[in-house]
């Protein structure tokens, strides 16, 4: 097989060598995104992707000779500046990832640019603001407070402000704070119970609440927690816990992403220990553990021990059901769903068990679905952002018609921040409406719990 076939063997990843001081030479960066960057235009195979890659191919297609070699290496931050670490290039595209002799790996290598970028101070105040959720977040679960700051969040004169303090666009959707967080209010469960173990599974869960199901949608938090006592799965709550660290890995600061990781991993690594499966219900959070800081922390065994226990709550449900343990006695009908398979999801490796579970659910109560696999292009803050989000309805557009398809009751994602995407994307778009609902919710009221 020649190096222009490609690999037909799994992709490989390599550890971040980012705590070495070489990770972050401007002109050595630059250099590595020459080459990769020559062997994209080779190929175009990940044109549809995002828009890091049209961008490049705008660039290259513009010189005098048609190559590489005739783009400014200024311009080569624009390439990153589009790139929202979604990876799908890497496990579903490429065909020159590792095994492979050319050794491309593009998101690590956009990642090591904007921790360069980073470093130098080139990321403003608004950004950094933008992936601080704990900060954010600290708002939720505050009388008056929460309702005033929502309020004042729909207003022009507000939405003004923050495109100019903080480049969100003023169009884009943005979460609301909660009333009650999470943390605060959800039943913290009882771990001592009696434990069925399975032999995928075992039989007692810990759950991660994420920063967003606890400062936002803590309704999916509470919605998890029905399912897991309605199947007779003990549970508990992390004690305490950090945001996992996908919203700085995203910026670039890879110091952000070790303090989070130091708040975090010594914690789960005890619940891990201690025969817990870990469930995160929001795909960036458990992608982060299962995937990420492995690649950050290679060889630190309370890393390891996290990876390992983490879960995808579908992930976990399925290998329930494998072992005979989940119960069937569904009660009512979902109807028509669209079902979003988003980008952190899909890099998991863990296969459609959402759309398992779904089809589960149909087997008794009346369920037609119809599965959208692609980018809805919201992408963290990138599809906030005032310089992106115009992008981020382009790229999403194809996945608003997808997801309208034979005008569904309810349109669902993994990725909470995909679904509200969708939702404005159909809603702009003069698409057909439909209910927003988590999967985790559906699958609740397919139970027919309260």
């Amino acid at each position: 097989m020649s190096n222009r076939e490609g690999n037909l063997e799994a992709p490989t990843r390599h550890p971040i060598d980012w705590q070495n001081p070489e990770f972050y030479e401007q002109a050595a960066c630059e250099t590595e995104m020459a080459r990769i960057f020559d062997i994209c235009h080779g190929c175009r195979r990940c044109v549809s992707l995002c828009q890091s890659f049209p961008t490049l191919f705008d660039l290259v297609d513009a010189t005098a000779d048609g190559e590489v070699h005739g783009v400014a290496k200024t311009d080569f931050w624009r390439v990153v500046d589009q790139c929202y670490l979604c990876d799908l290039c890497y496990m579903t595209k490429c065909p020159y990832v590792p095994p492979h002799p050319w050794n491309l790996d593009f998101p690590h290598t956009m990642l090591r640019a904007k921790a360069i970028k980073f470093r130098n101070g080139e990321v403003s105040a608004g950004e950094r603001l933008l992936a601080s959720t704990d900060t954010h977040g600290q708002f939720a679960g505050i009388p008056v407070v929460v309702q005033a700051v929502n309020a004042l969040n729909k207003t022009k004169a507000v939405r003004k402000v923050l495109d100019s303090a903080l480049h969100v666009h003023p169009d884009a959707w943005l979460p609301e704070l909660a009333t009650k967080r999470f943390r605060w209010s959800a039943d913290r469960g009882d771990a001592a119970t009696p434990v069925i173990n399975g032999e995928r599974t075992p039989g007692k869960v810990v759950i991660f609440s994420t920063c967003y199901v606890n400062y936002n949608e803590p309704g999916i938090g509470f919605d998890l927690i029905k399912l897991l006592q309605h199947n007779a799965i003990p549970y508990t709550i992390v004690e305490k816990e950090s945001c996992c660290g996908m919203p700085k890995l995203e910026l670039g600061d890879l110091d952000g992403v070790a303090k989070h990781k130091a708040a975090n991993i010594p914690v789960l690594a005890t619940y891990a220990r201690d025969g817990f499966a870990i469930l995160s219900a929001i795909p960036s959070c458990t992608l982060m553990f299962k995937q990420e800081l492995p690649l950050m922390f290679p060889g630190e065994a309370d890393v390891a021990a996290v990876q390992e226990a983490m879960f995808d709550p579908f992930e976990y449900l399925m290998a329930r059901h494998k072992d005979g343990l989940l119960k069937l006695d569904f009660k009512a009908a979902l109807g028509k769903v669209s079902y979003h398979i988003p980008c952190h999801g899909r890099v998991q490796k863990i296969g459609r068990k959402t759309e398992e579970v779904f089809k589960l659910i149909g087997q008794t109560v009346s369920v037609q679905l119809n599965t959208v696999e692609r980018c809805s292009g919201h992408a963290g803050t990138y599809g906030v952002k005032t310089a992106f989000h115009a992008n981020a309805m382009k790229i999403g557009k194809p996945v608003f018609k997808a997801m309208a398809k034979d005008a569904p009751d309810y349109i669902s994602s993994d990725c909470a921040l995909a679904g509200h995407h969708i939702a404005q994307g159909m809603a702009v778009n003069a698409l057909p409406a439909a209910k927003l609902a988590h999967p985790i919710s559906l699958m609740r009221i397919a139970y027919g719990l309260n």
